[in-house]
């Protein structure tokens, strides 16, 4: 594999954000244990994966994040651009009427968490929301590169499945960040659900995101997303072998390299499911030619929703505080790791718990 560029890294005084996420924001509804179609009660959590990563960045890592989205005028809207701002990301919103019948409206994501041979299930509701109608244009992309100033930009797959203009946004948004200097992160996150839904299906999902990893410096994706969402050939996804085999994804990772010189990092974490609550996890990366991979890491897991999020706020923080690549990858492995072990969405870590488990620390009770 042809070696790749570093990442040119801005000097933080001199910008208003590290990090500006594009996406989509939803209510993600959880269970628990209790199966959805039995459950009565529900937590509820703000959620969408463009956002978590810019909430892991600002509660854990202490950065300066937000996000680029669609509210719509009405008590769960309201609700959710609270919980933004709870959470320190800062919001920038192109804000839709509610009239009660038509829409547009805020999505819903249902997921229980499943135990032991039950799997957990997730169910979306997302017809009619109000963040598939965002379009090119709907953004001040100069106010926020040039004027503001941002030194990373991320968007992902489940954004870009919503609807052609979605995608499009995504792409206005990366050209542009790359015209002002701003680094650009594309995290496949592929869901076969919504792109099936989506106009032209799955085989549309391959020309998207092609279109979008080509414009992107750094791809975010487990051995899935790389394989189903991007066309890299590789060992089948579907077989009961061990998902660990790091010199198998290698390859894959040495193929999507070739495909696209345009990146510069390429991260992926490989997850072995045991059962619903016991996983094995490790991650993988190559930057700067190098070939970067963590230990093994048994997880009891709690809620599995969020952890490749946290994966990828954990790395984004490492390379962008100028932490060794070795280092940055171990920070999102272990902050990944550690939100499986939290409800909701996003981290209840903190950042010395962070660096401890990066280091080898294990579960024993600090007094």
């Amino acid at each position: 594999m042809a070696l790749m560029s570093k990442l040119d890294f801005r000097s933080e005084n001199k910008f208003r954000y590290d990090f500006l996420a594009l996406g989509a924001l939803v209510q993600r509804f959880d269970p628990g244990l209790v199966p959805l179609h039995e459950a009565s009660h529900f937590a509820r959590h703000c959620s969408g994966a463009e956002y978590n990563p810019a909430a892991n960045l600002a509660k854990c890592f202490r950065m300066r994040t937000a996000i680029a989205s669609a509210i719509v005028q009405y008590p769960p809207g309201w609700w959710i651009e609270s919980e933004v701002r709870r959470a320190g990301v800062v919001g920038y919103y192109k804000w839709f009427p509610f009239d009660g019948v038509r829409g547009p409206r805020m999505a819903n994501t249902y997921s229980d968490r499943g135990i032991g041979v039950r799997a957990p299930e997730v169910w979306y509701d997302r017809a009619n929301e109000a963040g598939a109608l965002l379009a090119p244009g709907d953004f001040d992309w100069r106010e926020l590169f040039e004027v503001d100033g941002v030194r990373w930009f991320h968007s992902g797959g489940i954004f870009a499945s919503l609807s052609p203009s979605t995608s499009a946004l995504i792409l206005e948004g990366m050209k542009s960040a790359h015209a002002a200097g701003t680094i650009a992160s594309y995290d496949l996150n592929f869901r076969k659900k919504l792109w099936d839904a989506s106009a032209g299906g799955t085989a549309r999902a391959l020309e998207v995101n092609r279109g979008i990893v080509s414009c992107a410096d750094v791809l975010i994706g487990n051995e899935e997303d790389l394989q189903l969402g991007l066309g890299i050939a590789g060992p089948d996804v579907a077989s009961n072998q061990s998902r660990l085999h790091a010199r198998s994804f290698q390859a894959v990772i040495e193929r999507t390299g070739k495909e696209f010189p345009n990146l510069r990092v390429i991260a992926t974490t490989l997850r072995e499911v045991r059962s619903a609550s016991r996983h094995i996890w490790k991650a993988l990366m190559w930057y700067d030619g190098q070939f970067y991979e963590t230990p093994e890491l048994e997880l009891d897991v709690y809620d599995r929703i969020g952890g490749g999020d946290g994966f990828a706020a954990g790395l984004i923080y490492g390379l962008l505080s100028g932490e060794a690549p070795d280092d940055a990858l171990k920070l999102g492995w272990a902050h990944g790791a550690l939100l499986t072990t939290y409800p909701g969405d996003i981290t209840m870590a903190r950042l010395d718990q962070v660096r401890a488990l990066a280091k080898g620390g294990g579960a024993r009770v600090s007094r």
